[in-house]
Parts: structure tokens; C-alpha cells; sequence
């Protein structure tokens, strides 16, 4: 992440890669099958750790408090120069763009999963898939307005989003 970090991921070539890895180019394609796949294996955890932080939520907590409490928890964590920089370079590069996408449906599907096993509802509750998708939704806006610095951050951002989100929903 390093290299991309400082050359940019259209000029960091998988040799200058697996050099700094220390292996040859073969054993880096025995990991990875691209550069794309490299950015985002360093997120490849992300919707497992948002599942445990839906676990440890309280279970009479409301579904909706339930999530924004736990983004938020996760947005103070990872709010640092590390992550905004590595958000901007894959929020920049149109090569990184369908797999960011990707990661974010994984995350839908991860955290309405972690949301249904915690109430003990069925996989398929509407009401935690609807409020997955939501979460989801905020966590992108929340993103992009931390990337454009019209905020204080992903966390404070959230808390007015899903505050918006309830005057909304009545």
C-alpha cells in the first residue's frame, strides 16, 4: 500500500510491488491475481470487523441505533491520515471504482447478515436488509464528504446522516 500511497496506482508496477514484498512477480500473481486486488486486500476484513461490532451492540438495542452506534465506533477507529489517504486513492482511480463497489455490497450483505443473527431474525428480515442498505448509503456519503473536508469526519458526519435519516422515516 506504501508504494501506491506514494507513486500513485498507475505508476506502481507489480515488479516494484514484489520487489518491496521481497518475492518475485510469480509469487506475488500466486496471491494476487492484479493490482486491484492487492488495494483491496488490505479492506478484505472490513465486513467481518463490522459484523463483530454489530456482536457486541446490545441485543434490545433498536436495529438503527444498533448500526449507528457501531459505524460510529468504527468511523472514531479508523479515522486517521492513513485511511483518508488510501480512501482518496481508490475514490481517484477509475480502476479501483467497480471494486470499491464491490466492497460495499459485500458489507450490505455482511452487516444485514450481522444484524439478523443478532435479533435472531431470518437472513431475509426486510427490516435489516433495509437498514444494511441504509447504513451502507451513509457510510458512502460520510466517506466522500471526509474526502471533499466539507466535514469534521465519517463520525460526525454519520450521526447528522442516520439524524436525517429518522426525520425522514417519521
Amino acid at each position: 500500500m506504501r508504494l501506491f500511497l506514494a507513486r500513485g496506482f498507475e505508476a506502481t508496477t507489480l515488479d516494484e510491488i514484489a520487489e518491496a514484498a521481497g518475492v518475485s512477480r510469480r509469487s506475488l500473481f500466486h496471491y494476487f491475481g492484479s493490482k486491484e486486488e492487492i488495494v483491496f486486500a488490505a479492506k478484505a476484513d472490513f465486513p467481518d470487523i463490522v459484523a463483530e461490532a454489530i456482536g457486541r451492540r446490545p441485543i434490545d438495542e433498536p436495529l438503527l441505533d444498533m448500526v449507528e452506534n457501531a459505524m460510529a465506533d468504527l468511523a472514531a477507529r479508523y479515522q486517521t491520515a492513513e485511511a483518508k489517504a488510501i480512501a482518496r486513492l481508490i475514490h481517484d482511480t477509475p480502476a479501483l471504482c467497480a471494486g470499491d463497489q464491490a466492497k460495499y455490497e459485500k458489507m450490505e450483505r455482511a452487516l444485514s447478515k450481522a444484524l439478523s443473527d443478532r435479533k435472531g431474525l431470518p437472513e431475509s428480515d426486510v427490516a435489516c436488509r433495509v437498514t444494511a442498505s441504509a447504513a451502507i448509503g451513509i457510510m458512502k456519503l460520510a466517506t466522500e464528504a471526509w474526502l471533499s473536508g466539507e466535514d469534521d469526519g465519517p463520525e460526525p458526519f454519520g450521526r447528522s446522516a442516520f439524524a436525517a435519516l429518522r426525520r425522514v422515516a417519521g
